[in-house]
């Protein structure tokens, strides 16, 4: 069974790019890399020659002759005389790049050669991908995948374009859902809350048409990204890399949320730790939002190194780690009990990576004005309020309304509820925060 993912409408355009570059598709383990570059293989390739590098360690002698594509090329017929190379109607996939990182100085030879479209793919790469960089810049092109986000699980249950375009105009018109469609959104959304978005997660589900065997997929999914935690993190301590991935989720459950290293291990101190944060983020385990100094545009640059909140890629990994009590009501009766802050966080978090945003919070030091996330248009910087309840939102009427902040015209409401306006702030249910980028895009709120 094959779900459609965003990631289809990249690959077409970029084979009708005539200038295209070799392709590295990046991401996290088992969000479906692999399985979509083989699905856009199929329909568009003559001949497709398929290497990967952790079921067939022989290829990583390919090199041995240098980096130019006829060595190459040679290398993988003396290996494989079966298959054929095409000039222009293949594509060569090289898969689980993170075993064999070194063929991505191959990319600037298949580049200047031409003959034959390259597309790599690999998880877990970490800070390996630095090298990685720095032996193909310029020549190759990038593309982040993650897991499904909350549009590509609707389409997986059978929902089309129509139907997203239906929960769009509601939000450019500002009215509310009818009472049918809300349920069913909301309905659907706390079904995505459990299971979060990886495919093998999702196929079951829908499949079953049940939770049924869905904990068990996703805790090895996490028992796998421990594994890999042990494989691929080089020079830097495993143990505490495993620490910090061990401790994400009681910390969120706090109502401070903000990760601490002390709180990791006895004795923990934030030098000791220096990459472990910075490894599960380039690995695509862990989400990282940054405390701005100051809510001011812009962005970049304009926060604390040292203060962050930490979030899973993929909720259904942050479900996967609750405790047994928590698992149990929540699949059984939807009831997300003290994790409910943590887990809606973590899923507009998610959803806001997902849609090409970089995380950031604020936290005053000398007053409790807070709030979860900021993002900017053109000319606006706009905090997002996350509320698991229906209450109201001083800190966010406090950043609109005061003369202090005057990046700020305008802000956003998560909730459980409907759609609505009030005081210069949009009030939006939860299921539409994979919207949010596009809405404030186009339609230029005040």
């Amino acid at each position: 069974m094959y779900m459609s993912r965003k990631a289809d409408r990249f690959l077409k355009e970029w084979k009708q790019d005539p200038d295209r570059k070799p392709l590295i598709i990046k991401g996290p383990r088992q969000v479906g890399k692999t399985e979509t570059i083989r699905h856009f293989a199929a329909e568009n390739y003559e001949n497709v020659i398929e290497i990967n590098f952790v079921e067939e360690p022989k290829y990583e002698n390919i090199t041995s002759d240098g980096y130019k594509t006829d060595d190459i090329i040679r290398n993988i017929s003396l290996l494989d005389p079966s298959k054929r190379f095409i000039a222009g109607k293949t594509l060569i996939f090289f898969d689980e790049l993170q075993k064999f990182p070194d063929i991505a100085t191959s990319l600037k030879f298949f580049k200047q050669d031409g003959r034959f479209d390259v597309i790599c793919s690999g998880s877990m790469l970490g800070i390996n991908y630095q090298n990685i960089e720095s032996n193909s810049v310029g020549y190759k092109s990038d593309y982040v995948m993650y897991s499904m986000d909350f549009e590509e699980f609707l389409w997986a249950k059978g929902y089309d374009g129509d139907l997203i375009e239906r929960l769009y105009k509601h939000m450019t018109e500002i009215t509310p859902l009818g009472e049918t469609e809300f349920s069913v959104y909301r309905s659907m959304f706390l079904d995505y809350c459990v299971l979060g978005g990886m495919p093998a997660v999702v196929v079951d589900y829908i499949t079953k048409g049940t939770f049924e065997g869905s904990l068990e997929t996703q805790r090895q999914l996490i028992a796998d990204y421990k594994e890999d935690i042990r494989k691929y993190a080089e020079g830097i301590d495993q143990t505490r890399i495993l620490n910090v991935f061990n401790r994400i989720a009681p910390q969120l459950a706090r109502e401070n949320k903000k990760f601490q290293i002390s709180k990791v291990a006895s004795g923990a101190r934030f030098k000791d730790y220096r990459g472990c944060i910075e490894w599960l983020v380039d690995a695509g385990m862990v989400n990282i939002c940054h405390c701005l100094n100051f809510p001011e545009l812009p962005l970049g640059g304009n926060y604390n190194d040292n203060k962050y909140k930490l979030y899973f890629a993929d909720t259904g990994l942050l479900v996967a780690m609750l405790d047994e009590e928590a698992q149990d009501d929540l699949r059984a009766n939807k009831n997300l009990g003290v994790y409910k802050g943590a887990l809606y966080e973590n899923i507009v978090g998610e959803a806001l990576v997902k849609s090409g945003y970089s995380l950031y919070y604020y936290k005053r030091e000398d007053s409790p004005l807070e709030e979860d996330f900021f993002v900017r248009t053109a000319n606006s910087l706009v905090p997002v309020e996350v509320k698991s309840a229906n209450a109201r939102s001083k800190s966010l009427r406090t950043l609109i309304e005061s003369g202090h902040y005057p990046d700020i015209r305008f802000g956003i409401k998560l909730t459980s509820g409907n759609i609505g306006y009030s005081d210069n702030i949009y009030t939006f249910p939860y299921f539409c925060a994979f919207l949010l980028k596009r809405y404030l895009k186009e339609n230029n709120p005040k």
